[in-house]
C-alpha cells in the first residue's frame, strides 16, 4: 500500500500549469489560499529538463527547444563545458503524412547509437502510463517507423527494448511477447497463448502495486534469447468495480485482485529463442506456483544462466536461484531469512566479472550492503556501522566503490556516501557539510559526475551538476531563485524537527509547523498528518514535505505536525521497522496517540482541539486514532482508508500480517479499525473514490454499516469512479481540499485562545 501519487501535493498538482490557463493569483503575496493553490502557479518551481546519462557516463542527454523548431531537439551535453551537440532534431520525428513531431514520453538509443526508440501516445495501466506506441528512428537513413506490425492497435505496445546488437526490438502486445526486426519490420511472435489470464512479459495488478514489477522480460547479453515471466491468473477472483455514471445503465469493471489469504496468480519464468520456438521453463521449488513469488529476475552476467529472487508466500524466506537457460534446472545459491519479512532487493549488480554480487540485507540488524560470492558461501559486509543505508545509487566496479544515501544521525534527512567494494572500511560522506536536509543524486556510470538536487523543509530545490567524489559544483542547472523569492514573501511560522517521547521507551521523529502568528501565551489547535505504514515516511526534511495546504492551515491558526511511528521505513534499524509485524495498526496508533498525549501537556497546545488526517494507510491510521484514542483526537478526516485489513491485497497484507484465518485471524481483527468503530466519539469525515482499484470502496461501505449499527454519526464524501488518488474529473482535487478545509474549520476551530 504505497502512498498514492496525489495524497499530499494538493498545491503541487497544478504547479506545471501556465498562469494564463489557471487564472490570476491573489494580489497579496503573503497569504496562501485555495485560489492560490489551485488557480495559480505561485508555488511552481523552475522546470528542470530531463537528464539521462550516456552509458559511458561521459555526457548526458537532454532536450532543448530552439527558435524555429517545431518541437524539442534531443541533445548531448558535455558535463564539464556545457557544450551541446544536437543528436536528433524535432523535424526528424515527424511521421510521414503528419505535420507535427512526435512527443516522446521516454526514449533510448541502441548500444551503437545509430537508432533511437521512442515511446509515445501513452496510456495508463494501473499507476503508470506503461502502454502506448513505439517508434524507431534510424539516424543513418532518417527512416522513422512505428512498431507493432499492421495488426497492432494504437496504445497496445509495452516495454519495447533494443536487442544488444540494435537490429531488433522486443515488446509486449496484448499479453504476448514479440520481436520485430528493425530493417524490414518483420514481426516474430514468441508467445501466442496470451490472454487476460495468461500474462506474458508483464504482470498483474498486485505484482505491479507491491513488487513494483511491470517490465517482465529481459534480452540475454548475446541477444539470442529472451527470459520472461508468465503469470497464470485463471484462479484469481475479479473484484468488480461498479460504474454508475458513465452510461445510461451501470456496468462493472473487473479487476483481478487477490485479497489476503485468497488465490494468487501462478508464476513461472522461461527462456525462449529470440527467433521463436519452444520455451524452456525454470524448475522452481515449491509444490504450488500460486504460493510463491518471483519478484526479480535477471541474466546472471552471462547468456547461459538466470538469477531469480524467489519468495515463499509468507515472504520471510528469500532464496536466490540460479537457473540454467538451456535445461531449466535451478539451484539455490543464497538464502535470506527474517522472523518478520524479507525485503526484495531492487538493484542488481555483478562484481568481479560475475564472480560476486551486491546484496542488501538487514541480517545484522541494520540495512547494509554485502558482497557475496556467486556460490553464496563468502559473505562480506561493505557498509559497517550502526546505521541504515537508504538507497544504492551507483556501483562503480572499475573504481571499486558503492555509492548510496544514508543519514546515520538524523532519520529525516538523506546524504550521499560511498564505501569500498573490497576493504570493509567505514563509509565516507560526500554530501557537503552545512547543507542539512535531503540530497538526491543521478550518478553517471563511472561515478565521475552526478546531477545533484538539494532541498530541505523550507528551501526549494537547487539542481546542479557536480563532480565526484569531491562534490565540486560544475554549474547550476536550476536554482529556483524566483520560487525562493515568492516563498520568502509568504507569511509563515517557525518549523522545527523534534523527537518526542511517545511512552513505553519509544520516541518519534517529526516536525512541527507552528501557526504563522504564534503566541506562546495562547493555546492552538493541532492537526496531525499521518501515514504510518511501511511504504513511506512523512517526517522528511525535504521540500514537498512542507505541503502548501498545510502552510495555508498554519496561516489560519493551526499547528500542523507529522511523526514517523514504528513500522515506517525510517532509518532507525531493523527492530524499529519490523516491530509492527502482525500489529500493523496497533503499535502505530499507540505511538501516534502517545505523541499526542505528550503534546497535550505543552503550554501552547489546546488539548480540546486535536485533529488528524491521512490518506490510504494514513486514512486507516486516522480511523484507528479516532476509534482507539477517542479521549485524545476530537476530529479526523480519513481519505481512501482500509477499515478492514482482510480486504487488502495478498502481497502487502500478508507480508506484514501473515495469513488470515487460524491463529492469524486474531491479528487481522486487532489491526482493523472496523473492530473499534463503535468507539467513535469525535467528528469523522470519510472520503473515498468509488472507482478505487487499489483500496476498494467496499471497505468504507463495511465501515459505514458498523458506524450505523453503533449509531455513530459521521460525514461521507464519495467521488464516483475516482481512483485511489481521487484526481480524475474536472475540479476534483480542489473540491476535495475545499471539503477538508471546511470540515476542519467547522469542527476544529482555528486560532489561538
Amino acid at each position: 500500500m504505497r502512498r498514492p501519487l496525489h495524497t499530499l501535493a494538493a498545491g503541487l498538482l497544478l504547479l506545471a500549469a501556465p498562469l494564463t490557463a489557471q487564472g490570476v493569483a491573489p494580489a497579496d503575496s503573503s497569504t496562501v489560499t485555495l485560489d492560490r493553490l489551485f488557480n495559480s502557479n505561485f508555488f511552481a518551481g523552475t522546470p528542470v529538463p530531463p537528464y539521462r546519462w550516456t552509458p559511458d557516463g561521459t555526457a548526458y542527454f537532454s532536450s532543448e527547444r530552439r527558435p524555429g523548431s517545431p518541437g524539442a531537439d534531443l541533445i548531448r551535453v558535455d558535463p564539464l563545458t556545457g557544450a551541446t551537440t544536437t543528436l536528433v532534431e524535432a523535424r526528424q520525428l515527424i511521421p510521414a503524412g503528419d505535420s507535427v513531431p512526435l512527443r516522446p514520453a521516454s526514449f533510448r538509443f541502441s548500444d551503437d547509437g545509430t537508432k533511437l526508440l521512442l515511446f509515445t501516445n501513452t496510456a495508463r495501466v494501473w499507476r503508470y502510463n506503461t502502454r502506448g506506441d513505439y517508434w524507431v528512428l534510424d539516424r543513418t537513413t532518417g527512416r522513422l517507423t512505428r512498431l507493432g506490425g499492421p495488426g497492432a492497435k494504437p496504445q497496445t505496445l509495452m516495454f519495447a527494448k533494443f536487442a544488444p546488437q540494435g537490429d531488433r526490438v522486443a515488446y509486449v502486445r496484448e499479453h504476448n511477447l514479440y520481436v520485430e526486426r528493425v530493417s524490414d519490420n518483420h514481426v516474430t511472435a514468441l508467445t501466442t497463448d496470451g490472454s487476460r489470464t495468461t500474462i506474458n512479459g508483464t504482470f498483474d495488478w498486485v505484482y505491479e502495486e507491491e513488487f513494483d514489477d511491470r517490465d517482465g522480460f529481459r534480452w540475454s547479453p548475446d541477444g539470442t534469447k529472451i527470459a520472461y515471466w508468465q503469470l497464470d491468473a485463471s484462479g484469481v477472483r475479479d473484484f468488480l468495480l461498479l460504474n454508475t455514471t458513465d452510461s445510461l445503465y451501470s456496468h462493472v469493471v473487473p479487476v483481478q485482485y487477490p485479497k489476503a489469504g485468497a488465490t494468487n496468480s501462478a508464476v513461472r519464468v522461461g527462456v525462449v529463442s529470440a527467433a521463436g520456438g519452444r520455451t524452456t521453463w525454470m524448475k522452481l521449488p515449491g509444490a504450488d506456483p500460486r504460493n510463491i513469488y518471483l519478484a526479480r529476475m535477471e541474466w546472471a552476467a552471462n547468456s547461459g544462466e538466470l538469477i531469480m529472487q524467489h519468495l515463499n508466500r509468507l515472504q520471510n524466506t528469500l532464496t536466490l536461484l540460479l537457473g540454467n537457460a538451456r535445461t531449466g534446472a535451478t539451484r539455490p545459491v543464497f538464502v535470506d531469512r527474517d522472523s518478520a519479512w524479507v525485503s526484495v532487493v531492487d538493484t542488481w549488480d555483478w562484481l568481479d566479472d560475475g564472480a560476486r554480487f551486491l546484496w542488501i540485507s538487514e541480517r545484522d540488524g541494520w540495512r547494509h550492503a554485502w558482497s557475496i560470492s556467486r556460490d553464496g558461501k563468502d559473505v562480506r559486509l561493505l557498509t559497517p556501522g550502526a546505521f541504515d543505508i537508504a538507497d544504492v545509487l551507483q556501483v562503480d566496479v572499475a573504481g571499486g566503490w558503492i555509492y548510496f544515501t544514508a543519514s546515520p544521525d538524523n532519520p529525516t534527512q538523506r546524504y550521499l556516501y560511498r564505501a569500498s567494494l573490497t576493504s570493509g572500511a567505514a563509509p565516507e560522506r560526500l554530501s557537503p557539510a552545512g547543507q542539512p536536509g535531503t540530497h538526491r543524486y543521478q550518478i553517471a556510470p563511472g561515478a565521475r559526475f552526478a546531477i545533484h538536487t538539494y532541498s530541505n523543509f523550507t528551501t526549494p530545490p537547487v539542481t546542479e551538476l557536480v563532480t565526484l567524489p569531491d562534490h565540486g559544483v560544475v554549474r547550476v542547472l536550476a536554482d529556483n531563485a524566483e520560487l525562493k523569492r515568492r516563498y520568502g514573501l509568504v507569511r509563515k511560522g517557525k518549523t522545527e524537527f523534534v523527537r518526542v517521547d511517545a511512552g513505553n521507551g519509544v520516541s518519534l521523529d517529526g516536525f512541527i509547523m507552528y501557526p504563522a502568528d504564534f503566541d506562546s501565551t495562547k493555546r492552538y489547535p493541532v492537526l496531525f498528518h499521518v501515514y504510518g505504514e511501511p511504504a513511506a515516511q512523512t517526517a522528511t526534511d525535504s521540500w514537498g514535505a512542507n505541503d502548501e495546504w498545510h502552510l495555508m492551515l498554519t496561516q489560519m491558526g493551526y499547528a500542523v505536525v507529522s511523526f514517523d511511528n514504528r513500522g515506517t521505513p525510517s532509518l532507525r534499524g531493523r527492530a524499529w521497522r519490523k516491530s509492527i509485524y502482525r500489529q500493523i495498526g496497533v503499535l502505530a496508533s499507540e505511538d501516534q496517540a502517545g505523541v499526542a498525549r505528550a503534546m497535550r501537556q505543552w503550554r501552547w497546545v489546546d488539548s480540546t482541539r486535536i485533529g488528524v488526517w491521512g490518506w490510504s494507510g494514513g486514512g486507516s491510521m486516522t480511523l484507528n486514532l479516532l476509534f482507539r484514542a477517542p479521549d485524545v483526537f476530537q476530529v479526523g478526516m480519513s481519505v481512501a482508508p482500509v477499515p478492514d485489513v482482510h480486504l487488502y491485497d495478498s502481497i502487502y497484507q500478508e507480508r506484514y500480517m501473515g495469513l488470515p484465518g487460524g491463529d492469524g485471524e486474531r491479528y487481522y481483527v486487532a489491526s482493523s479499525p472496523l473492530t473499534y468503530a463503535a468507539q467513535l466519539r469525535g467528528r469523522l469525515l470519510l472520503v473515498h473514490g468509488t472507482g478505487d482499484d487499489n483500496v476498494h470502496y467496499q471497505g468504507s461501505e463495511r465501515l459505514i454499516n458498523a458506524l450505523v449499527a453503533a449509531n455513530a454519526q459521521f460525514k461521507l464524501l464519495s467521488y464516483p469512479n475516482r481512483s485511489h488518488g481521487i484526481f480524475e474529473g474536472e475540479n476534483t482535487t480542489r473540491h476535495l481540499f475545499t471539503a477538508l478545509t471546511q470540515f476542519l474549520t467547522t469542527y476544529l476551530p482555528a486560532g489561538g485562545r
